[in-house]
């Protein structure tokens, strides 16, 4: 019996620590066994690793020209090559394998790197496509796949940091990376990773998806239209790309054309029970009920364990839930197989259900059930905002304004209408877009995305910015919410409700705007926020308590700034405005440098897209009614109560 394969695996266990043994070996192997094919392959391995390649190449090349049909003799040539610094020929050699195994996990990347090298960056852009699109995993990243699998964000992001550094080119690895970033929440990274996929591969479309979607969702509506048409060139007819190119379009405010593409797809495909509820959302928006309902209902008939368009339905505030209804939202709960997120809209559906049938404490106990569920997916960190509201009070006195009097863009052009959801910030923003010189836009996340652009730091920040600084961050807001205005319209509304917690930065930065505080009756628009599924953000709204402390410490910083900046904000008091409309619509337009026009006592009749829960209420004639709905569910808002405090007992002034 031959020794060779006990030879050959001897130097197999020696090859990674001690590769010129192996090498002795696999010649002593060849000596008995000329042609011994997998000592020769071993043995131009062995030479690659001790650094001679002059011998591994030619120990390789005449068995690779003997095998053209072996994957890992032509590898193993393209390979040696690619470490001799012949691209061009390694080139040749690595597609060669690549066409007789496909699969591998490495080879399409291996093969762009020596086209990179050759000059080939057409070649390279489709080989690094084609590893991208692999199904096999390498089995360096299955640690790290595991990890992403178990939520370990950090120790995955570790594992594929290294392995990045060793294959800079590796888009399976920076696609897990990406993902790690995303998931971790440390979005500029995770873009930094995507973009970088996409310079290697530019038509690999799951990551221009991915990119896509994240801009969107951080509010960066012009980066996300302009990727996700670099998507949709890719190829025009992928469901996938329209459909994301829809999506940004609806939160761009480009309705009709998001529409288009919406009827489209249902008419290639009116089984997808999402577009419709994506239909239905922008149908209400728009102001059309009718279609808004069908929409809603149509996706009821084909999924309605999904939820969204039943609390769709019940967002819309004028639909009615029959019995039958309510049942069937309960035998849907009674489901185990459930999504989170439709679950917690079931709740929210029932609770709405059973309050318009004046079961006010099964509605309580359901509002209860999705807002703790709720609560747990999105946790609110009430300290962190008491701790920062103290900071503004602290850095923010009058001599902190009055010694950067001055500075910021001047333009007069945002009217900001903050304070707390549900408080009738919507109303305002209605009658102020009632009038010829204001537009109303919607609530634009752009404000805060410049807070975030100055640093984990942001009050340091923002006190050491010098007047250049906070000039250039007011005409980036005006810049970056110019697609949201029509030309010639010279005031536009940003109704961001939190953007009470960046009044400085608006001070700072626009010194011209106005700012509209609306202010509602602490209990009913807690009860308010509390009952409302918000589709994201206000992750303090789920608990009373929260929404209490939230409250308290959005009066406590008002107050504040009404010391500091007398005169700054005017404030409209929900209660006052809907009981006695006339005068203080007056002083909202007088506020604001507007002269008065009789249609904006009459914002009902005012065509306009309102993206808020308040859509249809804002539709109909200013009324008193529904003051005092809250006070049926006054039994069990003593958590509230007791997180105002003082707060409550002030109201509308705040406790001194």
């Amino acid at each position: 019996m031959s020794a060779v394969p006990g030879v050959i695996n001897e130097a197999l266990k020696a090859m990674r620590s001690e590769p010129a043994r192996a090498a002795t070996l696999l010649r002593a192997a060849l000596q008995q066994d000329p042609q011994n094919f997998d000592a020769g392959l071993l043995l131009s391995e062995a030479l690659r690793l001790v650094g001679d390649l002059r011998g591994a190449r030619a120990v390789i090349a005449p068995i690779a020209t003997a095998n053209p049909r072996h994957f890992g003799a032509q590898r193993q040539l393209g390979v040696i090559l690619a470490a001799n610094g012949a691209a061009l020929p390694s080139s040749l050699a690595l597609r060669a394998a690549a066409e007789l195994n496909p699969a591998h996990p490495t080879i399409w990347r291996d093969l762009g790197d020596q086209l990179t090298l050759a000059g080939d960056s057409p070649g390279a852009q489709a080989a690094y496509l084609r590893h991208a699109a692999s199904r096999t995993m390498d089995p360096a990243l299955v640690p790290a796949a595991e990890h992403l699998r178990a939520g370990n964000h950090a120790a995955a992001e570790a594992l594929l940091q290294a392995h990045v550094r060793n294959h800079p080119t590796d888009i399976v690895a920076l696609r897990m990376l990406g993902e790690a970033q995303a998931r971790a929440s440390a979005t500029a990274e995770a873009e930094q990773t995507m973009r970088r996929i996409i310079a290697l591969a530019p038509a690999f479309q799951p990551t221009r998806h991915d990119l896509t979607l994240m801009l969107n969702a951080l509010g960066r509506t012009e980066d996300a239209l302009q990727e996700a048409r670099n998507l949709l060139a890719i190829d025009p007819k992928n469901v996938g790309s329209r459909r994301a190119l829809a999506a940004v379009l609806n939160s761009a405010g480009e309705y009709d054309e998001a529409l288009a593409i919406y009827d489209k797809l249902l008419e290639e495909d009116p089984t997808r029970a999402a577009t419709w509820t994506t239909v239905g959302h922008i149908q209400k928006t728009l102001g059309d009920s009718e279609r808004s309902i069908e929409a809603y209902r149509r996706s009821i008939a084909l999924a309605p364990e999904r939820g969204a368009a039943y609390w769709g339905l019940a967002n819309l505030k004028t639909v009615r839930f029959t019995e039958t209804e309510i049942a069937s939202i309960r035998a849907l709960l009674g489901r185990n197989d459930l999504a989170p997120e439709a679950r917690i809209d079931l709740f929210y559906t029932l609770g709405k259900a059973l309050e318009q049938h004046r079961d006010v404490a099964g509605a309580f106990a359901a509002y209860s059930e999705g807002a703790s569920a709720r609560s747990k997916m999105h946790r609110h960190d009430g300290e962190q905002l008491s701790a920062f509201v103290t900071a503004c009070i602290s850095q923010h006195d009058a001599e902190f304004f009055a010694t950067r009097a001055g500075s910021g863009d001047i333009a007069p052009d945002p009217i900001f209408i903050l304070g707390l959801p549900r408080s009738g910030s919507t109303l305002v923003e209605q009658i102020l877009a009632s009038h010829s010189l204001v537009e109303g836009t919607m609530e634009l996340p752009d404000l805060s995305n410049l807070a975030r652009s100055l640093g984990a730091s942001y009050l340091e920040a923002l006190d050491g910015a010098d007047a250049a600084k906070l000039a250039e961050v007011g005409a980036s807001f005006l810049r970056t919410t110019r697609r949201r205005r029509t030309p010639g319209t010279p005031f536009f509304i940003d109704k961001m409700p939190n953007n009470w917690t960046h009044i400085a930065l608006i001070q700072l930065a626009l010194p011209n705007a106005k700012i509209i505080d609306a202010r509602r009756h602490p209990l009913a628009c807690g009860w308010s926020c509390f009952k409302q599924h918000f589709a994201a953000g206000q992750d303090f709204s789920y608990d009373l308590t929260d929404i209490g402390r939230y409250y308290a410490d959005y009066v406590r910083l008002m107050a504040h700034y009404d010391d500091v900046l007398p005169g700054r904000v005017h404030r409209v008091i929900h209660e006052h405005l809907v009981t006695d409309p006339e005068p203080h619509i007056r002083a909202l337009l007088d506020h604001c440098g507007l002269p008065f026009e009789e249609q904006c006592l009459r914002p009902h009749e005012t065509e306009r897209a309102v993206h808020t829960a308040s859509a249809e209420q804002v539709r109909q004639p200013i009324s008193a009614k529904g003051l005092d709905d809250w006070r049926a569910f006054e039994p069990y808002l003593d958590p509230l109560k007791k997180a105002l405090g003082p707060v409550l007992d002030a109201y509308p002034d705040a406790p001194r």
